[in-house]
């Protein structure tokens, strides 16, 4: 019995020894087949083949005596695929990888720093044209749609949008109040594109409100100044020389105002510039 037992740890020890050896000599043999395995799947175009390849070889970098190996082929090559698919996280991720690897190389670096400006560029085109979702959608691998801080590229785009949105809201209200001074300077901030272009039927409406003001005013100069009225193209001519100067148009036509010895009051719906009646 004595014998027997000590025969039973040197039978489990080299049951061990032997299915270590055996999985070493396997890591050996599969070694040697992933390179021509590798440059079979590269050659072919199987990408995906090609880095589950190259995983598993740098999986083996314990054996000792491994030959190095261009990982950065597959991954190149992956990433350049994914880019053109716009699956533009996933090549950035591997373009990363490659970076951070053996095999990158400052081309690379280069090649990742163009791929960020040109997202970049297609997320300012999408803006220009009025699509925010999908200028943000670009952005995002980046993680540059939104930050805490607000610094973010996608924060500036979102308060430019805001911003101008605001505009054209504020001189909506003002046109249905017949305030057309007041309209036209909310519309001459929106300098969005694509906003501008939504405000042009309201632009239209304002000059013709504008219009239809300098057209009164010349109606009553017809048959005399009268004594409570200020000058339409008096008022007029002050009120593009200030704009020419910069001035916003509101404050040009209250300061216009004033010079003429009048005041903006609320004519029923309409902002006027009257003198005090007698």
């Amino acid at each position: 019995m004595a014998l027997r037992r000590h025969r039973l740890p040197r039978f489990w020890l080299a049951i061990t020894l032997g299915s270590v050896a055996a999985a070493i000599g396997l890591g050996y043999w599969w070694e040697r087949q992933l390179p021509v395995r590798l440059e079979q799947a590269s050659t072919s175009g199987r990408l995906d083949d090609c880095l589950r390849y190259s995983e598993q070889m740098a999986a083996l970098s314990w054996l000792p005596g491994r030959s190095p190996f261009d990982r950065g082929r597959c991954l190149r090559a992956k990433a350049d695929q994914l880019w053109g698919q716009e699956n533009w996280s996933e090549a950035l991720r591997l373009q990363r990888q490659v970076i951070n690897s053996r095999a990158g190389t400052p081309a690379d670096r280069e090649r990742l720093a163009r791929w960020q400006r040109q997202l970049r560029a297609v997320a300012m085109n999408r803006f220009q044209a009025g699509d925010l979702p999908g200028a943000l959608a670009a952005l995002t691998p980046l993680g540059e749609e939104r930050q805490d801080d607000g610094r973010s590229m996608g924060d500036d785009l979102q308060e430019i949008w805001n911003r101008n949105r605001s505009q054209l809201e504020r001189a909506t209200l003002l046109v249905k109040q017949k305030r057309w001074w007041e309209a036209l300077d909310s519309l001459n901030r929106i300098d969005h594109p694509w906003w501008r272009q939504q405000s042009d039927p309201l632009r239209q409406e304002v000059k013709k409100g504008l219009d239809q003001l300098k057209g009164l005013d010349r109606e009553h100069d017809t048959h005399g100044s009268l004594p409570h009225t200020v000058s339409g193209e008096k008022l007029d001519g002050l009120v593009q020389r200030r704009i020419a100067a910069g001035m916003d148009e509101w404050q040009a036509f209250q300061e216009a105002c004033k010079e003429l010895g009048g005041r903006v009051v609320e004519a029923g719906p309409e902002s006027a510039c009257q003198r005090g009646a007698p």
